[in-house]
Order: structure tokens, then sequence, then C-alpha cells
């Protein structure tokens, strides 16, 4: 997802983009409906079935901003799956025409608001695939659902989701989808939730004029020519995929490419597509941002974790979205966020603040996949701070601090970045800025940067191509560091409060300990521009002080997200 600008940045544009992350007031928060459960849980018509791949065809029509199509689910069976109904997802107005399972047209099938209940009877699963498996051992159930209609159309993409129906700066078609938090089923049927992605891909059939090109996740598998005016464009995703990062982008597109050898020493294909007249612009903007920014995630997270399914960028007529082997790039070809630099320190200038940020998302968002929404500050803290990791690896160490520092001041606490569970619901939009900025102190309680970048390693490594909860990572974090990192985790994500640091002195002693924190909350500091560290708990502590402390007063290392308060 997009990050949302804070205060920095003083224009119309990006104050009605920090109104959509904060629009809807503090007290609604935990007001839910049974449709958000319905969205948001795996409930008993879920559980019971695990969805294998997708094929999904569509084909727009562009004048009536109406689509038309069906998506072959291939699923397996997880529990016994006798007398099951099935849930699937297809929100209003989008409509399922019919559902074909054993090659028979289904008739038992409702539709409650944004889902459907499949009633399959008294079919049993298990039974008939123990009797299919005798004949081939790798049986999938497969349905087939076809689908129409006029699908909500996005208002301010990719922050307001929907289908984007717009036109190119010479006036032609150009179309495609933005969904994540909305979610896949705002334009296709399928298993909406983030814990079943489909375990061997999809392949993403898109029926266009023949005037226009169809873009889409993973590689071309064909190009059909229908001699009727229209081209069908089929392209395969070999590697599991999140649903929402499934996307068709249709328009008057060209393609160029290039390739990366990274540390698997095997041949990484970047492909590009974009609008005719960009051609240029966009062989200048790749050509210097792409490749230095897979050696940095490289070096950072471990190898591009998509090798099967090539690296692209594909112009998008809203600002970008980390679509899987897909990336929407629209940010039309200049330094920073749109121009601006979200840090405030002159280093968010240096670089296309899109193709890092999104690119970041390979790893944090499609590699590492959280099970609920609720976590998404693993999606966007670790990607936050994968823009602080590229700063460092081509600008040193202390270049990526200050960028640290600077988003700092972008950060509300408004309410805590861990959300509400089972109903589709994010934390906080600070789950950028201070997520990015939780893993930076967590990365000074370390105090060890080859073991944080083990653990960054690590979790892409371990938990790849899987999905995680928030509580997985934070394991992760303690066991590998052989620090308990528990209580941080908790105050910064669960809680709006910023530790504060008070001290008093007397004499030659200083006395401090830790105020605004949860119970037991015990995180160590270091003294700026010493070795020297406290360990403060809520109790008072006391020790002499040094002659730096009695001029200057207490100095805490600023890569610490605290705050410092001297009790007179």
């Amino acid at each position: 997802m997009k990050y949302i600008a804070g205060s920095f940045y003083i224009s119309i544009f990006l104050c009605c983009l920090t109104y959509f992350a904060c629009a809807q007031p503090l007290n609604q928060k935990n007001k839910f409906t049974r449709q958000d459960t319905l969205r948001g849980s795996i409930n008993p018509e879920r559980a019971w079935w695990d969805v294998v791949s997708y094929n999904i065809y569509v084909a727009p029509d562009y004048k009536t901003e109406t689509i038309k199509g069906w998506n072959q689910i291939g699923f397996d069976v997880t529990t016994d799956g006798k007398n099951k109904k099935m849930q699937i997802d297809l929100q209003q107005p989008m409509v399922i025409d019919s559902i074909v399972f054993n090659n028979k047209q289904i008739t038992h099938f409702k539709r409650d608001g944004n889902i459907y209940l499949i009633d399959f009877g008294s079919f049993n699963f298990i039974a008939a695939k123990t009797a299919l498996q005798k004949k081939n051992p790798v049986t999938l159930y497969s349905l087939k659902i076809y689908f129409q209609g006029t699908p909500r159309r996005a208002v301010n993409p990719p922050w307001d989701g929907g289908w984007i129906w717009s036109k190119d700066a010479k006036g032609r078609p150009w179309m495609t989808v933005a969904c994540q938090g909305l979610g896949a089923s705002v334009w296709y049927p399928c298993k909406d939730h983030q814990s079943d992605e489909p375990d061997q891909g999809a392949l993403i059939q898109i029926k266009v004029p023949d005037t226009l090109v169809a873009v889409a996740n993973g590689r071309l598998y064909s190009k059909d020519d229908r001699k009727d005016g229209n081209i069908l464009y089929t392209w395969q995703v070999k590697n599991p995929i999140n649903n929402y990062n499934i996307v068709p982008y249709i328009g008057k597109y060209v393609h160029f490419s290039d390739n990366y050898i990274g540390e698997t020493e095997k041949n990484l294909s970047l492909d590009y597509w974009v609008l005719d007249y960009n051609l240029e612009k966009a062989k200048k903007q790749f050509g210097r941002d792409v490749i230095p920014m897979l050696e940095a995630f490289e070096y950072w997270f471990g190898p591009y974790p998509f090798y099967e399914d090539g690296y692209k960028l594909v112009e998008s007529s809203h600002l970008g979205m980390e679509h899987q082997s897909a990336t929407a790039y629209g940010n039309h070809y200049q330094n920073g966020y749109l121009g601006g630099d979200l840090s405030g320190t002159g280093w968010g200038l240096k670089w296309d603040y899109i193709i890092i940020h999104e690119s970041g998302h390979e790893w944090f968002a499609n590699n590492i996949t959280t099970n609920d929404i609720a976590d998404m500050w693993v999606h966007e803290g670790f990607t936050m701070y994968s823009e602080a990791l590229f700063v460092e690896y081509h600008y040193g160490k202390k270049a990526a601090d200050e960028y640290v520092q600077g988003i700092r001041n972008n950060i509300s606490n408004d309410r805590p970045l861990i959300g509400y569970y089972g109903v589709n619901k994010e934390g906080s939009g600070d789950m950028y800025n201070k997520g990015a900025n939780l893993l930076h102190t967590i990365r000074q309680v370390i105090d060890d940067d080859s073991v944080f970048r083990k653990i960054l390693r690590g979790l892409n490594q371990d938990f790849y191509h899987q999905t995680v909860d928030s509580k997985d990572v934070e394991a992760y974090f303690s066991r590998v560091s052989g620090k308990d990192m528990s209580k941080i985790f908790d105050q910064y994500l669960r809680t709006t409060k910023i530790p504060v640091l008070e001290y008093t002195t007397q004499g030659d002693k200083i006395s401090y300990r830790w105020a605004n924190c949860i119970t037991d909350f015990d995180m160590p500091v270091r003294i700026e521009g010493t070795s020297d560290w406290l360990h403060p708990t809520a109790e008072w502590k006391s020790v002499t002080m040094t002659a730096d402390i009695k001029s200057k007063g207490l100095v805490i290392d600023k890569n610490f997200y605290i705050k410092v308060k001297k009790i007179q």
C-alpha cells in the first residue's frame, strides 16, 4: 500500500491523503458489521478448503465500464469436506451468473451481501478425493465461477480501491485495478482472505481490443489474436500470490527490458511496460534506480523472492502499488515522493520513491504476507525501513539515521499499529513511519548490525512464500537476537504511548526511570556519543554523572524513538 504523507508536506493533495488515512473517528474503530466478520475471518465456510490455483479470465468494456469473465479455482480439502458450504467473496454490485463443479452446473448458491454461499449438498469431498487419487495422485477439485457487472470505481486510487477507468495524455483508454484492503473480490470471485494464497500461482487472461496491450503479473504466456478485433493476453504466475496483487493493466504500452545477475548468480529478467510516449523517460529513470535497488535489497533481505516470475514495473494512472512481479508505477519519472522528500532531510530526493518502496514490498508483503490485515505493519513498517536501508547501502549509515529520524516527524500516534483481528481492519497509518522507527530502535537494542541483517535475511528465508502473524515476526527477533523483545513490540505496536525517560540530578548523582510505559518495560538505551548504556525500569535507578552529563544533561542516542524529560 502506498505511504500516506504526513505533516512535512504542506499541500492540499497530501492533506487529502492524510484525511483518507485518518478519516474514521477513533471512537468508531470497534464498530464492525457481520459483513466485516465474513470478510475478515476464517469461518467454517472457509476453513475446510485451501486455494491451490486461480485461472482468471476477464473482458473489460471501457465504454460501459463493465467487466465479465470467470475464475476457475483449483482447491484442496483440509478437513472432512462432508456436507459443506463454501464461501466465495464477490462485492456488490458484481454478480455471479453461474457455477460449474464436476462438469455440472451448481444450482444451490445464494448471495449474502458481499459473499455467496455455495451448497454442495451431501457431496463427500474426502471420499471422492480418495477414489480419484487412485487414478491420479495429484487430483484437485476445480470450481469455475462466471461473473459480470459494473465493478466499484476507484475514486482516489490507490487509497480508495476499485477498477480504474482512465485516459492517458492522448485520450486513449487506460485501465487497471487497485484493491489492497478493499479486497480482490471487488472485481473477481475468490477466497478473499490474506491467509490463503493460490499455492501454485495463477493464470490471468485478459481480452482487449487489438489497439491496446494487456499486462499482468508474472510472465507473458501467450498472445492470441482472436481475429475479431480483440487479442487475448495470458500471463502466468508460478509462485504463490496475494489476491489483491493479481491485477490487469490495459493501455498503449510499449516494452523494454534489462537483466540483473544477483547473489544467486541466476539471471533475473527486468521487464518494463510504459506508455509509448514515456519510453525515453522510463529508460532513464528505471535504468538508474532498479539495479541499485536490487543490489541493496538482496544484501539486506536475501535473494529476490520471485526469480521464476521476473521483476516488472508497469506504468499506472495511480501513484503505485506492490503488485507482485508487476509493480504499479505512477510517480511521473521524478525523484522523491511526487517530487517531495518524506524525511525532510534531502536524502529522499536522490531516488525514485515508488521504485524503491514498492519493490521493497516484494520481500515484505509479497514474500512474507500477514494472515490478517490487522498485522499490516509487517508489510509497511519493514518496507518503509527498507528505504533507510537503501540509503544506508548507497549513501552511508549517517544518511540512513537522518532519514529515519526525519520520517519520525510524520508520526501522529493516533491509534495502535495493530488493528482489529477478524474484521479486515488495519491499524494506524503510523504503521509506515512508526513501524520503521520501531525497527530502527530494535536495531539499536540488538547493537550488532550483523545480527540485525541476519534476522532480516532469516525472516525472508524461514518464512519464504508464507503467511505469518505479527507474533511470529516478533518471536523471531527475540529468538535470533537472544534478547527478549516482547515488551518493546507491545509498547510500540499495541499502544500509542512513546516511552519517556525521566531523569533528575542531585549532587553528582543522576536518577532515571521509564514513564508512560507498559508494565515491565525495560528497554536499554545508549547515551549519545558514547558506548555507555542505561538500563531503566519503572523504578528509579541512580548512577554517578559523567562530565558530559553534568555539562550537557542526559542526551540519549537519537536513533532510539523515545522522549527524554528532566524532572525539576
